[in-house]
């Protein structure tokens, strides 16, 4: 009898509990493979999420998962939830692409956003009638950035003139899309003031010029000079003038006060003859306001001018020949000689 059971082997109760034993090992690690893959990369391509105000992570999520960031949503915000992150999402862009883990994506969504920006590039010389089209092009609203830029309480430099001219900082910025058009003009006008350290201002100061009539001066000195080089000399003859009292006939002060562009002047229709609060034909000094938006090189130029000739007389007059040259001068009979030969 001991034999014969034996042989028998194991009874049926017992392997069908060692058959359910196994079948449930099978499972749990089946589930345990499927969970892990659900962590691993989804293989979907490159892709930039954009996070606008009032998104949540569940629709986050479920954006990734048809992007093929991650292969389930759910997974993602169990993640973040498990690790304290869920709440951390900002307002920006997000670089992502299937070939993160979903750690890796929960790690880059707890991180700083990259904030989404437009350049704007404002050369030197320009006016404050040209900056609504620059921004225009850029995909902002020009006419409300012209009807910031007439408002000259946002500076307290600019004085009684009709708008912020002289005061924008030529250069490269990067704003935010939805910037407002005070803040836009704002960041540029801070700019500008960050030439005017106490040094600068001092050294305007011992010229004869506040900050304002330093920025009208470096103006007229921005929109005469060919290149950077020429721009202390100009400065020098200017401040020369200014202190003999010479009018000094600047074209692009015409211009200005005329509504014109340089090239649209006219001599024969009496435009140099025309008395505006900024011919310095007509009147003496510097004219009323700014002309344009000067750059550092111009604002620096008239704080380290270029006073004298070679020979150690006072520079007064200047001109551009049609070589490409500058040419200065002492004294008047010289400079029509010059215009004579040069021009």
């Amino acid at each position: 009898m001991t034999r014969l059971g034996a042989r028998r082997g194991l009874p049926v109760w017992a392997r069908a509990l060692l058959a359910l034993l196994l079948l449930a090992l099978l499972a749990v690690g089946g589930a345990a493979l499927y969970l892990r893959s659900l962590l691993g990369p989804a293989g979907g391509a490159a892709f930039t999420l954009e996070v606008k105000p009032g998104d949540t992570l569940g629709g986050v999520a479920r954006t990734l998962q048809e992007r093929g960031v991650v292969q389930n949503a759910d997974v993602l915000r169990f993640v973040m939830r498990r690790d304290g992150t869920a709440g951390s999402l900002k307002e920006g862009l997000y670089d992502l692409n299937g070939q993160m883990t979903v750690q890796q994506v929960a790690e880059k969504l707890a991180g700083p956003a990259r904030i989404p920006t437009v350049s704007v590039t404002i050369p030197e010389g320009r006016r404050v009638k040209d900056l609504p089209a620059i921004f225009q092009k850029a995909g902002f609203d020009g006419a409300a950035i012209l009807k910031a830029l007439k408002d000259t309480s946002l500076s307290r430099y600019a004085g009684q003139q009709p708008d912020l001219e002289g005061f924008v900082f030529p250069a490269t910025y990067d704003f935010r899309p939805a910037e407002t058009p005070a803040r836009i003009v704002q960041t540029m006008l801070r700019r500008m003031e960050t030439e005017f350290t106490p040094a600068n201002v001092a050294a305007a100061k011992a010229l004869g010029l506040g900050v304002r009539d330093w920025v009208i001066l470096a103006s007229m000195v921005q929109a005469e000079a060919a290149n950077d080089a020429e721009m202390p000399v100009i400065a020098g003859v200017f401040l020369n003038r200014l202190r003999d009292d010479i009018a000094l006939g600047s074209d692009p002060t015409v211009a200005y006060g005329l509504g014109k562009d340089l090239p649209e002047l006219d001599r024969s229709a009496g435009d140099f003859t025309r008395d505006t609060p900024y011919s310095t034909y007509t009147r003496k000094g510097l004219p009323a306001g700014p002309i344009n938006n000067p750059g550092q090189a111009a604002l620096l130029a008239v704080l380290n001018p270029e006073r004298k000739l070679a020979d150690g007389r006072d520079a007064v007059y200047f001109l551009h020949g049609l070589d490409g040259k500058i040419y200065v001068n002492h004294d008047y009979a010289a400079h029509l000689r010059d215009v004579a030969r040069y021009r």
